[in-house]
């Protein structure tokens, strides 16, 4: 039986705070689903086109508390459950735990598996959900109703700082949270796991502090990052295109997605660790 994923993210929230922003439908709607409704201790529903098969609620409240909830979820047929647990953090900060089973992490990585989605959804909506506690925009959602998928942000950086935070592999695999190798050059190889991983994606297009393309290859498609100046900061532009429209990478593109949160962070926070702490 497959282990469920666990991921457990940092905010300086309070508890009590974090609680409120899980359990209230109008906050859900800012970092999580584009619907939402809540009646506890009896329904805890989200739905929309942020949400996979969101044409409806298929989600059913198990247990909630002052200390998190815990819900099943209905996805491909497949019931399966997911829980936030608040514990106390540093400085009066707070650890949100998220448990979700039915995922396969192999599976996921390989982009298999409508249920597999979960696995970086969760990072996504979570990364969402910090920076709504901590006062900051929130980085965006995946859109499983459309067919295009695309979306930007605004760092408060300059563009060329920007650019080097995207282009230098070191910088990268800090962000990232993994090694991240880089050849900076078209034709170079842009290796999740390292350049010695074994697999590596193909730099196609670049232009030095403006334009960052890689080709992940037959179905998955082109990933591009486009840089542009925006009053003082940067406006980032992110799309994922030429991939299988019957089978779009929703695995991949929330996994970017999520790391364009720690992105914005690790160049706009002067004290910046990452939003995600080790699992127990």
């Amino acid at each position: 039986m497959t282990e469920p994923m666990k991921i457990v993210a940092r905010t300086t929230a309070p508890l009590k705070e974090v609680h409120h922003a899980l359990t209230d439908a109008a906050m859900l709607r800012e970092w999580l689903a584009e619907h939402a409704r809540v009646e506890l201790p009896e329904r805890y529903e989200f739905w929309g086109r942020h949400a996979p098969e969101g044409d409806a609620p298929h989600q059913r409240l198990l247990h909630a508390d002052d200390r998190g909830l815990r819900f099943a979820w209905l996805l491909g047929g497949e019931e399966m459950t997911t829980e936030f647990a608040l514990s106390e953090g540093e400085d009066g900060g707070t650890l949100i735990t998220v448990t979700q089973t039915g995922v396969d992490e192999a599976a996921a990585q390989r982009g298999e598996g409508l249920q597999n989605v979960l696995y970086t959804f969760w990072y996504v909506a979570t990364a969402n959900l910090v920076d709504r506690l901590e006062g900051r925009a929130v980085t965006g959602w995946c859109d499983f109703a459309g067919a295009e998928l695309r979306t930007e942000i605004e760092i408060a950086a300059p563009r060329e700082k920007v650019y080097d935070a995207l282009i230098d592999g070191e910088k990268v695999s800090e962000w990232f949270g993994i090694p991240i190798g880089i050849e900076p050059f078209v034709g170079g190889r842009y290796a999740m796991g390292g350049l010695e991983s074994g697999y590596a994606a193909k730099i196609v297009d670049l232009e030095p502090q403006r334009r960052l393309g890689v080709d992940w290859g037959e179905g998955v498609g082109v990933a591009t990052w486009e840089l542009a100046d925006s009053d003082g900061a940067t406006r980032l532009t992110f799309v994922q295109s030429g991939f299988d429209r019957e089978n779009p990478p929703f695995t991949g593109w929330c996994g970017s997605l999520s790391g364009l949160a720690e992105l914005r962070r690790y160049l706009e926070l002067p004290d910046w660790r990452p939003i995600w702490a080790p699992a127990a």
